[in-house]
């Protein structure tokens, strides 16, 4: 395709807990995720824990969790509450850590540091964001300076980004899609982009009036020249190995 492909029929999505369990991606290719988080996971017959579904960290009690439980979740798992429970799971495998650091380079150069781009935003690698109740860590985040212009020191972050991306991986899909998504939607975060390392694709969600819609998507080596970050243009396929 010589362009990413903006969709004229918008596709809007409910931003609470939409598609019941289960039910397959919407035909357009929808995927809502959030980049990684942490998930106890089952036995596999493969014996691999990244291809098992995720499931809530085991609780001695009914509890909400809380961030003492983040604290002392294992040091090697990714640790988030969404709803009250904890989930943990491990670190990503290597063609998600690919992903994530190579478009973190193509964002970050140009609008983080302003390098053949117009600067004016904070990009960040798995920030701690601290939304209400919640606790999410996504694998990649950005703020427009006008709205922090001081990058903090703390150890999390209680303003939501203005963009969110998540890379997809098999053990987090289903939290990424049912249960972090309504999460930054009440929190107004106003660009979600999901990145498929598998399928090899890229689907952006912009928010209007509480709603995600779908306003672009690309594959393989489509171009991506999306919002917020429209002023470059990069090939998809640079993310893959």
């Amino acid at each position: 395709m010589s362009r990413n492909v903006i969709e004229k029929k918008e596709i809007f999505l409910n931003a609470g807990p939409a598609d019941p369990a289960g039910a397959p991606p919407h035909k357009e290719g929808v995927a809502y995720r959030s980049g990684r988080r942490r998930v106890m996971f089952g036995a596999t017959p493969s014996g691999d824990p990244r291809m098992a579904l995720p499931q809530p960290a085991p609780a001695g009690s009914q509890r909400p969790a809380t961030y003492q439980d983040v604290l002392d979740a294992p040091m090697h798992m990714v640790a988030e509450i969404v709803g009250g429970t904890l989930y943990t799971h491990p670190r990503p495998a290597m063609p998600h850590a690919r992903a994530s650091s190579v478009l973190g380079g193509r964002i970050g150069d140009p609008f983080d540091f302003g390098e053949g781009g117009p600067g004016g935003w904070w990009i960040v690698f798995e920030p701690e964001l601290h939304l209400g109740e919640d606790i999410l860590v996504p694998d990649i985040a950005g703020w427009r300076r006008e709205r922090m212009p001081d990058f903090p020191d703390t150890a999390f972050v209680t303003l939501a980004p203005d963009w969110v991306c998540e890379v997809l991986s098999p053990s987090t899909r289903d939290l990424d899609r049912h249960g972090k998504r309504p999460v930054y939607a009440r929190e107004g975060v106003r660009h979600l982009w999901f990145i498929d390392p598998l399928a090899r694709d890229l689907e952006a969600f912009e928010l209007r009036d509480g709603e995600w819609v779908l306003i672009a998507t690309a594959r393989n080596d489509d171009p991506v020249s999306i919002p917020p970050f429209e002023a470059i243009s990069f090939p998809l396929d640079a993310l893959w190995p």
